[in-house]
């Protein structure tokens, strides 16, 4: 005589049939998961399940930096790597098929992730997507102006700044030279994001010493000849002035009389970003290396960062006798030359005249 199984004995099979069944399916998904780790990738493309690239412009944001003198194959592994497009490979094949051959400019891009490779390829070569920072250094400025500049332009805070210009030796500037003043050449430059102080400064020495070496300007007279030209920058009215200021100074220093330059005697008293073409008594009796009235020769350095056309001046001064000069209109920068004091004292009675006329215009 036979017994139906109890229900208790029933619910038992069946919970023990679905342990096993599931232990079974979790070891061959285990097994599956073991053997797709390392191949997966690899088979989805052979059978044209995934795509070694990305679709579309992508999203978010990614900055890429191309260094000087990378290549392509430099360029892809930046781009994987910061998530841009999805392999290298993909992108360097891609390059390789462009007529004419794609050169890149060094500089940081800003990109986005995940695009694809053309989408990638072509945000390279839109100048648009080039990270520029721009700061316009003009003639004349003093370092603490160009520094302020600088920091605008760049991004650069003014404080790491003024700490890289206070270490001037590290410039490579001459060994006497007080400060840098004078060797921060006037242009315009873009700076690329990241640039650290040291970095952005010396960019802007290198010019001046460039420029120096164009003109054949020997290392040993380099602090002297900027010198001259700070004064000529800081001193003409125009730059068609240059050559004739340049002489002043030269015939000035070779009769052994002091320059007694007002731009001197404000840049030693802090005065010289005020606008007046007048010095105060106080600059001009105080005692300090950069005051021309006080002490013979030039100043101890240059009082401001000059352009080319001065530099040029100051080694070729224009051929004359004179030994002084007055503005005398301070709008069109109109000067008198004169080679005695009585006809100077009627120019300077000029520039009398004409502040009466034009009050509040600077003198």
């Amino acid at each position: 005589m036979s017994h139906a199984p109890s229900k208790r004995r029933r619910g038992l099979r069946i919970f023990v049939s679905l342990l096993i069944t599931v232990l079974l399916l979790g070891g061959l998904t285990f097994a599956v998961s073991a053997f797709w780790a390392p191949f997966g990738d690899k088979l989805s493309e052979i059978f044209g399940w995934s795509s070694d690239d990305y679709e579309g412009e992508g999203s978010g944001e990614a900055l890429i930096t191309i260094e000087s003198g990378e290549i392509g194959e430099d360029v892809a592994r930046s781009l994987a790597e910061a998530g841009v497009v999805k392999t290298s490979k993909v992108f360097y094949e891609l390059l390789l098929k462009q007529q004419p051959a794609v050169e890149f400019q060094p500089g940081t891009y800003r990109l986005r992730q995940q695009m694809s490779a053309q989408a990638a390829l072509d945000a390279l070569q839109n100048p648009a997507n080039k990270m520029q920072r721009t700061a316009v250094i003009p003639e004349g400025k003093t370092v603490e102006q160009a520094l302020q500049l600088i920091a605008a332009g760049s991004g650069i805070p003014l404080e790491e700044l003024r700490a890289a210009a206070a270490n001037p030796a590290q410039f490579g500037i001459p060994a006497d030279a007080p400060s840098l003043e004078g060797w921060l050449y006037p242009a315009t430059y873009t700076f690329e994001p990241g640039l650290t102080a040291v970095e952005a400064i010396a960019e802007v020495v290198s010019y001046q010493v460039k420029l120096l070496g164009e003109l054949r300007v020997p290392e040993a007279d380099r602090e002297r000849v900027l010198t001259i030209a700070s004064i000529v920058e800081r001193e003409a009215g125009r730059a068609s002035d240059f050559g004739k200021v340049s002489r002043v100074i030269e015939n000035r220093l070779n009769s052994g009389m002091r320059l007694q330059m007002d731009s001197t005697a404000q840049y030693g008293m802090g005065q010289h970003a005020d606008g007046s073409v007048w010095s105060t008594n106080e600059a001009l009796a105080d005692d300090n290396a950069w005051n021309t009235y006080v002490i013979s020769g030039l100043p101890i350095g240059p009082i401001a960062n000059p352009g080319r056309a001065a530099i040029e001046a100051a080694l070729n001064p224009e051929p004359g006798e004179w030994l002084y000069f007055v503005a005398v209109n301070l709008d069109t920068g109109e000067s008198v030359f004169s080679d005695n004091i009585n006809d100077h004292n009627v120019a300077v009675q000029q520039l009398n005249d004409w502040c009466r006329a034009n009050p509040g215009r600077g003198c």
